[in-house]
């Protein structure tokens, strides 16, 4: 192999090299981009499960003052129906 022909050779693979290199950096990038969309994701999915539970703290602690507190719409029906057969009995 004569001297201008290794030369050529080790430019070709000085060339292959870099692009080697550009190429996993690259790489790199798009996959750093990937995990940090995928961790905002996680983080949203996060967000709306704690918005959840305490929506559903809140319902059940409702439901509970209504047993607690005042007569449920059901007991409220009750009461009348047992007033309407009073008077339709008296």
């Amino acid at each position: 192999m004569t001297d201008p022909e290794l030369r050529q050779l080790v430019e070709s693979n000085a060339r292959t090299a870099q692009a080697i290199l550009e190429a996993m950096a690259a790489a790199r990038l798009e996959r750093e981009e990937a995990r940090d969309e995928f961790y905002a994701g996680m983080q949203r999915v996060d967000d709306a499960i704690q918005r959840l539970t305490t929506l559903q703290e809140g319902v059940i602690n409702l439901l509970a003052s209504l047993d607690e507190d005042r007569p449920t719409v059901l007991r409220k029906l009750n009461s009348i129906e047992n007033k309407v057969d009073r008077l339709l009995g008296a």
